[in-house]
């Protein structure tokens, strides 16, 4: 974990090394739910049409699930984090930020674990966000007495993705298989597989194909989660470690740079005035970096200021009514400047993709069985898999494409019921009721769940309660993080 870490952790009151390492494990225990929860809709055409045996379909799942997260990039990751602005936490006593962060992850572990143990294949986005929401919602109220606490733009984004990929999943799923039937008269591929059947050659390649871009993708977008709670917990424990990316030996010159060459295109395109809180910013970044090689270099407590005027510059450049041309000029050092802030450290990473990778081979079988049996009226068949998977796999992947948190769940179900409609299998209502139902739900009742979680913990510890001060300035708060980070001789 690097000697960052671990004099970061050793900084912490014991008590506070006690709830993070709970955090922590809580954390990586959401993503191994998440494994066997979600994953489980990857491996159910495998499995239902024969392709695979149940042992090494998991297990070919769960290794392209950890494939996934290693190898899917981090946007997802910081769309996550950014729905429950970093400030709300720093903006906490520290306590308070335990609590929320512990609340928010046993919300969302509560609500899939109920969901899982009714085999109704929900969405673990949905609890996520909406865990998140609870707290930001919670927290706001007590502290502020109004609804700031919540990043409402992200939240309106990542929520129209949510409610559109689902019809994208069915609409795309059900035309795609009326065209295998248009297209590939075969009747074995549209009648459901008797005992002892395997599929034929190319529809197994499909499958195991699709089978696998499923799970990577799923590892790429739901993995991408995970790595956002455990920065959610880092940024909330240890702030000024976890504010700039410190491992990168050049990175606070290349900052720099790239402060200066932002500074420099604005002046000279003629095009405005640079507003003058964006300039005070980028000559910040440029004076205090000034000489430095490594951001390891700048101290500690100059660290967060940092971090928000690169937060600052983002937000303004984004609004500035300037030109295609210029703003694409921008672009390249405009990124620099993000991946200062926007890192997710190596020893996460691995953690999460195991948990995730682990937890796919585990208690799967209750969600493949509603998937499979209980959507349609009949067995699902060798060309509904194959349809439903591809679909599934695109449509995931153009949403990691798009830096968007979508639900495999979702996709999949969806997928699985539109084919089923397409080829006159029959849909049991009943079913799809239940898990329309647990859909519609889900949001709200992680939103609330987490709101009561957090509520009871501020009723329960005294230390957590908000202090008026605090909650009327963030500056407050930040003083005290330097003082007690200068008494720590960080």
């Amino acid at each position: 974990m690097g000697a960052t870490f671990w004099e970061a952790f050793g900084s912490l009151p014991l008590t506070n090394q006690v709830f993070f390492c709970t955090a922590l494990a809580v954390a990586f225990g959401f993503e191994f739910i998440n494994g066997f929860h979600d994953t489980a809709n990857a491996v159910t055409t495998v499995i239902y049409t024969h392709t695979l045996k149940p042992t090494p379909a998991v297990l070919y799942s769960g290794v392209l699930n950890f494939l996934g997260v290693m190898l899917g990039g981090t946007a997802v990751a910081f769309s996550i984090v950014n729905l429950l602005p970093v400030d709300l936490l720093v903006d906490s006593a520290s306590v308070r930020s335990i609590v929320m962060v512990l609340s928010l992850l046993l919300a969302g572990i509560i609500w899939n674990l109920g969901t899982w143990w009714y085999g109704l294949p929900v969405s673990s986005s949905h609890t996520l966000i909406g865990s998140i929401l609870g707290v930001g919602l919670a927290n706001s109220l007590m502290t502020r007495g109004n609804l700031s606490g919540v990043n409402w733009s992200k939240t309106l984004e990542v929520g129209l993705a949510l409610v559109i990929s689902p019809l994208i999943g069915f609409a795309a799923a059900a035309g795609l298989c009326l065209m295998m039937k248009r297209f590939i008269r075969e009747p074995r591929l549209y009648q459901p597989p008797e005992e002892g059947d395997k599929p034929p050659g190319w529809v197994r390649g499909v499958l195991l194909a699709t089978c696998g871009g499923v799970s990577f993708a799923h590892g790429s977008n739901d993995g991408q989660k995970g790595l956002g709670l455990i920065l959610l917990a880092l940024i909330g424990f240890m702030p000024l470690h976890y504010a700039l990316d410190v491992t990168h030996p050049h990175k606070a010159k290349l900052v720099r740079e790239s402060a200066i060459a932002i500074t420099e295109s604005l002046e000279k395109s003629g095009e405005n005035a640079i507003p003058s809180a964006l300039h005070d910013d980028l000559a910040m970044i440029a004076r205090d970096l000034e000489g430095k090689t490594s951001l390891n270099e700048v101290p500690a407590p100059e660290r967060w200021k940092l971090r928000q005027a690169i937060f600052r510059i983002r937000g303004s450049i984004k609004t500035l009514p300037i030109s295609p041309d210029l703003r694409e000029k921008l672009a390249s050092p405009q990124k620099n400047l993000d991946h200062a802030i926007e890192f997710i450290p190596p020893w996460v990473a691995l953690g999460v993709a195991l948990a995730l990778g682990i937890g796919t081979t585990i208690g799967y079988k209750r969600i493949v069985v509603t998937v499979a049996e209980k959507i349609g009226k009949t067995h699902m068949t060798y060309a509904q898999g194959a349809a439903a998977e591809m679909v599934a796999a695109a449509t995931i992947s153009l949403a990691d494409i798009a830096h968007m948190p979508v639900s495999t769940t979702h996709v999949l179900s969806s997928g699985v019921a539109g084919t089923m409609w397409a080829n006159n299998s029959g849909i049991q209502r009943s079913t799809v009721r239940r898990i329309a139902l647990a859909w519609v739900l889900t949001l709200p009742a992680a939103t609330v769940l987490a709101a009561g979680l957090f509520s009871l913990g501020d009723l329960l510890i005294p230390a957590a309660r908000p202090s008026r001060a605090v909650a009327k300035s963030h500056d407050a708060h930040v003083a005290r993080v330097v003082v007690n980070a200068q008494e720590n001789g960080l």
